[in-house]
């Protein structure tokens, strides 16, 4: 391609006939040979007179211009020129290797480079040029050379994966000692190796590297400090200031997922982090199951929500007053009043609790315990239990854990208790200490008015300054703690209630629970707390942020867990063994995001630049209008353009002229509409307000149309567009309505007609375009749930095998359009039974209402004036048969609207025989 500034011309040796132009003009304006001379006398009766009609000797010269700049407009447009050209990809006669980073990161604008990759792949295919694949989130292997067709077809159908890049020196190690050009796909974050890779790609030969300019956001998994749930993202690049929102999701009462809360967080202008708080009830919390951020598809984008932000389990045991009168003085009184917010409580007796599993087990001045009780304890913290127990009279006046280790005490115990501030104490009441850099408590503000005016006191033991992790301002140990097992005993040497101190008063007691996980579990389990445990997956993430089903993964051992190295044997989910589960996302607690540094020298190219504009055409265009206008031009000059021809000309000039479609959203005013919609049967759709997705709207219903009317006895007339809230619906009994992001919502009275439509037997196909991977998390699938909201729609349900929408007109069990995704339709009622011998239920005459799906039915049935389809699917023949299966689908969808479920009425044709038998 031959270069003038941003104009590149791919048949640049047309432009030559440029030349010619100098010997048009000398022919154009040669004059004819002047004729012979001949005297004839009788002229001389002539002489005097003027002829009005005067000739011109030479053509003008701006008809000159005018033909020459037509010529020359002819001749760029065949030479090709095209505006901004994209460089030549790969200009060197080497092998060509296309390395994609292939990671979460990717996901944010996957088809482009897809696309990228495969103008890459056609122009080593062009050039004869072999080709290799790899993508760095794979296992290093060495790559494969071959023929750039082989490749291309590998690159279509290439998916990212949930987690990063992980071993780049080791993709340095495989790499053929041959030269070869490399063009690296990049995400733009930096991974370990990369310089390692790096060099070793520019040692084999020229590097190229493809950069998207779009940010890329990530979402750390949400924590739980100060009663709020904490929020981090992070971002890269660093630009102006943005503001994002992070949707919390969740079952709602009725177990169906919604979002329950939004939050914003806002980046400072240059700052890569931005953080928030969410403020929610703990019934609220208890229910999330994931936060994610709104608009970006990346698994980077969704974290995932395990039991760190779940309420608790907590079995409070205590003796003591349970009289209305000394409810203060009950030892668990302020315990309750603690933790009934944040946890669910259970009541019973010991035995009774451990089966049931509690997180918590808190014994308030519980002093002896019978030997089952004990060794039941002992097994359930060893199990990772929590055990919190109190001190109290009794505690102190035990025998308990004074010669020997009790297994459920941290330490031993001195016989007796310590009193402080009384007429027989030791001293004033103590304060306490601040809390070691070691102790879960450190960090925690100390009110002044907390005092201590009793205690049990420890043996001091060599292992007791180990064990303490709160102790009083004269160093006397107040809270102690030793692991058992994967659990842990607490004990707090003073009462649960205010008898012995005023902790339990003050805002420190809740905060202390907390900091225990009494009310929640650790937000990043570490390997020793999962070690020898099995976890099996419940739910996976993709690379584009969606759920999955775990399919055949095998179980993962908890210290694989903990590690958190993700790769296709551990991808980003929520793991669970037994009623412990865990999750793991892409992104971590302490995930920082650093962006990729290139060599000196390395051509970075990004999708930022122009988009490569052809102008072959619009030369060709104004050469033929030019050259229309000499035409008219050479008749006026030569005095014989009438008025007449004039007209004619003009007309074919109009007609020559391209015509502006009319778009699909022009709709019919008034009894126009009622008219055209109600004197044939039409299938209509509803418009958007996005000029492209109601064009395609329309030209899918046109395609859909043309098959009923060669295939069914239904002869729709030309789709119409319906603009809800000024077009009557009761018209048409079938509304196609692709969901966009920016919809707007729907007026109330639009709300209302939309209602009454499906009341009155209408039915809608919504069709978000996201096929139905997106788990409702998908920027359609969300508006959808924003416009369904206020519609009177009943319980839906995936569409079950037995649903007459599989055989109304013909037998099919998958609903594809442009994409194969699920669809959802109306639940049958509870009482719908199988009758024998029939292979459906009995559903009578019910069409549903709506039915919602993501496969873009519109593109799949969409075609041109002409008929011929307008959009691809697929790949070759299978392509083709995906979108004949489509065309069924539609042809089954509206013959099941209008004529209902009369495929189910056969279940009475048994009963009629027996009749007429009779």
């Amino acid at each position: 391609m031959w270069m003038l500034g941003p104009v590149g011309f791919t048949a640049p040796l047309i432009l030559m006939a440029l030349a010619a132009l100098p010997v048009l003009w000398l022919i154009l304006r040669a004059v004819p040979p002047a004729p012979i001379l001949r005297r004839f006398p009788g002229v001389a009766l002539l002489l005097g007179l003027r002829d009005k009609d005067a000739q011109t000797a030479r053509t003008p010269l701006w008809l000159l211009l005018l033909r020459a700049g037509a010529i020359a407009a002819a001749i760029i447009g065949f030479a090709g020129p095209v505006l901004n050209p994209e460089p030549p990809k790969g200009a060197t006669d080497l092998p060509l290797l296309i390395v994609v980073d292939g990671g979460w990161a990717d996901a944010r604008d996957w088809p482009r480079r897809v696309d990228q990759a495969l103008r890459l792949a056609e122009g080593a295919s062009r050039a004869g040029r072999v080709l290799a694949l790899i993508r760095l989130t794979d296992t290093p292997e060495a790559p494969v050379f071959q023929a750039a067709a082989t490749q291309g077809a590998r690159l279509a159908g290439l998916q990212p994966q949930p987690w990063g890049p992980r071993d780049l020196a080791g993709w340095a190690e495989v790499l053929p000692e041959t030269g070869f050009e490399t063009w690296w796909l990049s995400d733009g974050l930096d991974h370990p190796g990369r310089a390692d890779l790096t060099a070793a790609l520019q040692a084999r030969g020229p590097l190229s590297i493809w950069e998207s300019p779009r940010t890329v956001f990530a979402l750390a998994p949400a924590g739980f400090a100060d009663g709020k749930v904490q929020i981090r993202a992070e971002r890269l690049p660093a630009g102006a200031q943005t503001e994002i929102e992070v949707s919390a999701r969740g079952l709602d009462p009725a177990g169906i997922e919604r979002e329950l809360a939004r939050a914003s967080l806002t980046f400072a202008t240059g700052q890569s982090g931005a953080e928030t708080a969410l403020d929610l009830p703990p019934e609220l919390r208890n229910r999330l199951s994931r936060f994610e951020i709104v608009g970006q598809a990346s698994a980077g984008a969704v974290s995932l929500t395990d039991d760190s932000l779940r309420r608790a389990k907590v079995a409070l045991i205590g003796g003591g007053a349970q009289a209305e009168g000394l409810q203060l003085l009950s030892p668990t009184h302020y315990l309750r009043q603690a933790l009934a917010p944040v946890a669910d409580l259970i009541n019973g007796g010991l035995q009774d609790v451990v089966q049931a599993k509690p997180d918590v087990i808190v014994l308030a001045d519980v002093a002896r315990l019978t030997q089952a009780e004990s060794d039941a304890l002992v097994k359930w913290v060893e199990g990772g239990g929590l055990l919190l127990r109190f001190a109290g009279p009794k505690l102190a006046a035990s025998d308990i854990a004074r010669a020997e280790a009790d297994p459920l005490l941290p330490v031993r115990l001195r016989e007796g208790g310590r009193s402080l501030g009384g007429a027989m104490s030791w001293g004033d009441p103590k304060l306490l200490a601040p809390f070691p850099e070691s102790s879960p408590f450190f960090g925690l503000p100390i009110p002044p008015e907390v005092t201590v005016t009793a205690q049990v006191l420890a043996q001091p033991d060599p292992d007791l300054a180990e064990r303490s992790i709160a102790a009083l301002a004269d160093g006397t140990p107040l809270v102690t703690r030793k692991p058992l097992g994967q659990g842990q005993v607490v004990l707090f040497h003073v009462t649960a209630n205010a008898e012995w101190s005023s902790l339990p008063l003050s805002g420190l007691f809740v905060q202390m629970l907390e900091r225990l996980a009494v009310s929640t579990r650790p937000a990043a389990p570490e390997a020793a707390d999962l070690a020898g445990m099995t976890f099996t997956a419940e739910r996976l993430l993709d690379a584009f942020g969606r759920i999955r089903p775990p399919g055949g993964l095998p179980g993962v051992r908890g210290e694989d867990l903990a590690d958190g190295a993700l790769g296709p044997d551990l991808p980003p989910g929520l793991y669970a063994d037994g009623d412990r589960r865990v999750a793991l996302n892409v992104i971590g607690p302490d995930t920082r995001l650093a962006a990729a540094r290139w060599p000196d020298g390395v051509p970075v190219e990004g999708a930022e630049r122009p988009r490569e504009r052809p102008l072959g055409g619009g030369f060709l265009a104004a050469a033929l209008l030019a050259l229309m206008a000499d035409v008219i031009a050479a008749l006026w000059i030569s005095g014989r353009l009438s008025g007449g021809l004039l007209a004619r000309l003009s007309v074919l000039l109009v007609l020559a002229l391209p015509v502006a479609q009319v778009r699909a959203q022009e709709t019919l005013p008034g009894d126009d509409f009622a008219l055209a919609a109600t004197g044939e049967v039409r299938l209509a759709h509803v418009l958007t307000g996005d000029g492209r997705v109601d064009d395609l709207a329309a030209a899918g219903l046109r395609g859909l149309g043309l098959r009923l009317y060669e295939r069914t006895t239904i002869e729709p007339a030309d789709a119409m567009a319906v603009d809800i809230e000024r077009d009557e619906l009761a018209f048409f009994p079938f509304l196609y309505w692709p969901v966009t992001a920016d919809q707007p919502l729907p007026s109330v009275a639009a709300y209302q007609k939309l209602n009454q439509y499906l009341r009155s037997g209408g039915m809608i196909l919504f069709d978000t375009r996201d096929a139905g991977m997106g788990g409702g998390t998908s920027p359609e699938a969300r508006r959808l749930q924003l416009i369904a909201s206020a519609l009177d729609i009943p319980p839906i349900e995936p569409i079950s095998a037995d649903h007459v929408l599989t055989r109304t007109f013909y037998l099919i069990q998958d609903f594809p359009g442009r994409q194969n995704g699920p669809i959802w339709v109306e639940a049958p009622p509870a009482d719908a039974e199988e009758v024998e011998g029939m292979p459906f239920r009995n559903l009578n005459d019910g069409v549903t209402p709506v039915v919602v799906g993501g496969n873009d039915w519109a593109a799949a049935w969409a075609v041109d004036e002409d008929g011929i389809p307008l959009l691809p699917v697929g790949r070759g023949s299978a392509g083709e048969r995906q979108r004949e299966i489509a065309y069924r689908f539609g042809v089954n969808l509206i013959m099941h609207v209008l004529t209902g479920n009369y495929k189910s009425d056969q279940v009475h044709v048994p009963a009629l025989l027996e009749r007429l038998g009779q």
